[in-house]
C-alpha cells in the first residue's frame, strides 16, 4: 500500500511534468512556425553588420550544412526567447499554491518587469550596440584584410550579446527583491557603488568581445539600471518600516486629569476583578459545605475533613466559621 504522505509529492511530480510537457509543445509550436523564416531570420539579425560591410563583401559559410543548421539553430534559439513568458507563467502557476498572499502580489510584477527588462536589453543590443561595435571592429581591419564573417560564429557571437543585456537589463530587479526581503538596503547599496561600477565593467569584460566598445556598453546601463533600482528600492523600504512599525499620526499626549482617570478606571476594573475572583471562591466554598454535609452522612469523614480546609482556604468569614465548626465536630 502507497504511503498517504507520498501522495502530495507525486502529485507535484505530475503536476511538473504536465507544465514542462506544455512548455515544450509551445516551443514546438513556434519552432514550426519559424522554421519557413529561418533565412530571413538570419538576414534580420545581420542586418546591423551586412549595412556597414563594404561593396562586394559578404558573410560566409565554413561549413557544408551551415546554410541549413544555422538558420535552424537561430529558429530554436529564437522559440526560446518567444516562450519565456509561457515559461515563467508555468512556472508562477506551479509555486503559486504555496505562497503567501503578499508574495503573490510581489511575484506578478516582479515577472512581468523581468520579461519587458529581458526583452529591452535585446532590443538595445540589437539597434545601439551591434552597430557601434561592428563599425568598431571594421575600423580596426588593416589594410588588405577582407572583413568576411563565417554565419556560425556571427550567430554565437550576437546570440551570446543579446542573452548578456538580457540579464544584464535585469539588474533593477535583483536589486529591489534583496532590498525586499531584507537582505540589504538602498543606502548600503550607494556605499557600495564604486565597487558596483568595477564589477559592471568587470562583467562586461567577460560576457563581450574583447573591445572596448562593447564593454562600456554593457556596463555603463547595468550601472545606470542599478541607479534606478536603488532610486525605486527606497519606496520598498519605507513600505516594510511602516508595515512593521507604523506610524501614528494626529497623536494628542493626555492631559494630567485624563492620565488620573484611565488610572482610576484601571484600579476600578482591577478591583472588578478581584470582586469577581472572590464571590466564585465564595461559590465553591458554598458547594464544599453542601458536599461536606453529603458526606458527613455517608460516613466519609476522611473526604468531609479535606473539603472543610479548601473551605478555609477559599471561603469567606462565615463559611470558614462554618467549616472550623465542622472540624471541631469531625474531631469529637
Amino acid at each position: 500500500m502507497n504511503n498517504p504522505s507520498e501522495q502530495p509529492f507525486i502529485s507535484h511530480l505530475l503536476e511538473l511534468r504536465n507544465r514542462l510537457l506544455k512548455t515544450i509543445l509551445v516551443i514546438t509550436f513556434f519552432l514550426i512556425f519559424l522554421v519557413p523564416f529561418g533565412n530571413d531570420l538570419y538576414t534580420f539579425i545581420a542586418e546591423p553588420l551586412s549595412r556597414i560591410l563594404p561593396e562586394g563583401v559578404s558573410m560566409i559559410s565554413t561549413g557544408p550544412v551551415d546554410p541549413f543548421l544555422i538558420p535552424f539553430k537561430l529558429s530554436l534559439t529564437a522559440s526560446l526567447l518567444l516562450a519565456i513568458p509561457f515559461v515563467l507563467y508555468q512556472l508562477w502557476a506551479f509555486i503559486a499554491p504555496g505562497l503567501y498572499q503578499h508574495e503573490k502580489r510581489l511575484i506578478v510584477p516582479v515577472l512581468a518587469s523581468s520579461v519587458l527588462l529581458f526583452y529591452s536589453g535585446m532590443v538595445f543590443a540589437y539597434f545601439v550596440v551591434f552597430p557601434l561595435i561592428f563599425k568598431f571592429m571594421l575600423s580596426t581591419t588593416p589594410d588588405g584584410v577582407a572583413m568576411m564573417t563565417d554565419i556560425g560564429r556571427y550567430l554565437d557571437l550576437i546570440m551570446t550579446l543579446f542573452i548578456a543585456f538580457g540579464f544584464a537589463f535585469e539588474v533593477p530587479i535583483v536589486v529591489n527583491i534583496l532590498v525586499w526581503f531584507g537582505i540589504t538596503t538602498p543606502d548600503k547599496l550607494i556605499a557600495k557603488r564604486p565597487y558596483v561600477i568595477v564589477g559592471a565593467f568587470v562583467i562586461g569584460m567577460f560576457l563581450t568581445p574583447p573591445d572596448i566598445i562593447s564593454q562600456t556598453l554593457l556596463a555603463i546601463p547595468m550601472w545606470l539600471l542599478f541607479e534606478i533600482g536603488v532610486f525605486f528600492s527606497r519606496s520598498i523600504k519605507n513600505k516594510r518600516q511602516e508595515k512593521k512599525f507604523p506610524v501614528e499620526t494626529d497623536y494628542i499626549p493626555p492631559t494630567e486629569a485624563e492620565m488620573e482617570a484611565q488610572l482610576d478606571q484601571m484600579d476600578l476594573e482591577e478591583q472588578k476583578f478581584e470582586q469577581s475572583n472572590q464571590d466564585q471562591a465564595s461559590e465553591r466554598a458554598a458547594h464544599h459545605l453542601l458536599l461536606i454535609q453529603a458526606y458527613r452522612d455517608d460516613g466519609n469523614v476522611e473526604q468531609a475533613r479535606l473539603l472543610c480546609h479548601r473551605v478555609l482556604a477559599e471561603g469567606n468569614s462565615d463559611q470558614r466559621m462554618v467549616a472550623q465548626n465542622i472540624l471541631k465536630q469531625l474531631d469529637d
